[in-house]
């Protein structure tokens, strides 16, 4: 039974936020043949439709921060990524204009491809002409001063319960490169709440608890010392995670 009701509940979700997509679609229809233009309104109306859907069916965040966030600074933001709903508490915590950078199976969902054909990174894992575009691309928009989220584990993970797992470096050398300080972000158990897709589980109502931790200033790292970069920002994601999730 209580699978059958979460099974409801994430249905309802989708449905949820096909409805809340499906009103804001001429908006950014319009707005997407000028999208570096209109770049802030795509990623305001993205946020109206992710809060909404999730709020409708009951699932709300949680933050805390370890120091004040100057969200007129841009970052290279570095979350864990267990769950479909990251990218919704992404979109929940940043208060200043970011992109995502993802998988380019993400041009095939229907709500997420119109924000990957305009104001967010699409890439092809195994292509290094693709990495090159979406690297190029990500130099941009940092150098435009907006933020930049990139998932440094690179997926979700096929263990369940999940785990931390190491991190690769293309987010670290990005920010290093660019002198970008890194923000990490620690989602504690948005996989409680919906794991991956939630088509093995389901979904629930519920509260998705999130650290902000203090931003890692890269000025004083290279290409010589970028692998200690990613060491120091996975131990203190690593500390955080284990608090609520024992690996």
């Amino acid at each position: 039974m209580l699978k059958l009701l979460r099974k409801i509940h994430l249905y309802t979700y989708f449905v949820a936020i096909l409805f809340f997509f499906s009103l804001a679609y001429p908006f950014l229809y319009f707005l997407a043949k000028d999208y570096e233009k209109q770049y802030n309104k795509i990623v305001t109306i993205r946020r109206w439709i992710s809060l909404a859907g999730m709020y409708t069916l009951g699932m709300k965040v949680e933050v805390d921060t370890e120091s004040d966030i100057d969200w007129s600074k841009n970052y290279v933001i570095c979350p864990n990524h267990t769950s479909f709903l990251d990218i919704t508490v992404l979109t929940y915590l940043c208060r200043s204009p970011f992109s995502f950078m993802g998988k380019i199976e993400l041009l095939n969902n229907p709500v997420t491809r119109i924000f990957f054909k305009t104001i967010d990174i699409p890439v092809k894992r195994d292509s290094k002409i693709s990495s090159f575009k979406a690297y190029k691309k990500a130099i941009g928009i940092l150098n435009d001063g907006k933020s930049l989220v990139i998932f440094p584990e690179g997926k979700i993970d096929d263990s369940y319960p999940p785990i931390l797992h190491s991190f690769k470096s293309g987010a670290f050398k990005m920010a290093v490169e660019n002198n970008i300080p890194i923000l990490p972000v620690v989602i504690q158990d948005a996989w409680r709440i919906l794991w991956d897709d939630g088509k093995k589980y389901g979904s629930r109502p519920g509260t998705i608890h999130v650290k902000i931790l203090s931003p890692i200033y890269t000025d004083s790292y290279d290409k010589e010392n970028l692998d200690q970069l990613g060491v120091e920002v996975y131990s203190k994601m690593k500390a955080i995670w284990d608090i609520q999730n024992k690996s």
